[in-house]
């Protein structure tokens, strides 16, 4: 049983304070995207949300995307699929099949993976690169004084488009200094996304211009228990 009975609900509260935010920052009502974090939650929970009119999910597992997504797409249209969990260079050609935006480039394994399958399959994701903005040694991504070089490297050495960056903040720390770390990044390097912000701060990081915001709980309740 899981807490996602109220989910429309929330989705329309969350809606609302991300518009809020978005015009106390200056910027124009759904200049931010909300994707809407599905992840673990079956296809009956997502249902609902879908009906409400949301379009943009995002999941954590290729496979667990695979397996949920396909029949979902069938009966609504238009759906923007999301990977936002760490990627594997394994799954790299289920990957760039079935997702529309991929989060989490982190290393030039996997940047040579998506190349590669690119260039076999004809579709190409937007690509985000993840930041390790905390430099936590437990989490995924490119240090923050590494990602510049990196960038380079997607572009120059796999012949990327990267079209912006994405970060998960410390859990125990105030966002807001990383969410601006993140901004002056993607400034220097001439990109405009910004994946940051999650159901606790999201409001937080639409001034420092995320474009992309990544809500699960406060829109699908507490996650299933594995």
């Amino acid at each position: 049983m899981t807490d996602a009975s109220n989910a429309p609900a929330r989705l329309a509260a969350v809606r609302a304070a991300l518009a809020k935010a978005e015009r106390a920052a200056g910027r124009p009502e759904g200049d931010v995207g909300l994707v809407a974090v599905s992840k673990t939650f079956p296809a009956e929970d997502v249902a609902p949300v879908l009906e409400a009119g949301q379009r943009l999910f995002g999941e954590n597992r290729v496979q667990e995307a695979k397996a949920k997504w396909p029949a979902l797409r069938e009966r609504f249209p238009g759906v923007e699929l999301h990977l936002i969990g760490p990627l594997q260079s394994n799954k790299a050609a289920e990957a760039v099949a079935l997702f529309d935006v991929i989060h989490t480039v982190d290393r030039p394994k996997i940047a040579q993976a998506l190349a590669k399958e690119i260039a076999a399959q004809g579709r190409a994701p937007r690509l985000y690169v993840e930041v390790n903005v905390g430099g936590e040694a437990q989490k995924a991504g490119v240090l923050p004084e590494e990602t510049d070089a990196f960038l380079a490297r997607c572009r120059d050495e796999f012949g990327l488009t990267i079209e912006g960056l994405m970060c998960i903040p410390p859990f125990d720390e105030p966002p807001v200094p990383y969410f601006a770390l993140l901004d002056k990044i993607a400034r220097r390097n001439g990109l405009k996304g910004l994946s940051m912000g999650m159901s606790a701060d999201f409001t937080d990081a639409v001034p420092f211009g995320a474009t992309l915001v990544r809500v699960g709980s406060a829109i699908f309740g507490s996650r299933p228990k594995p």
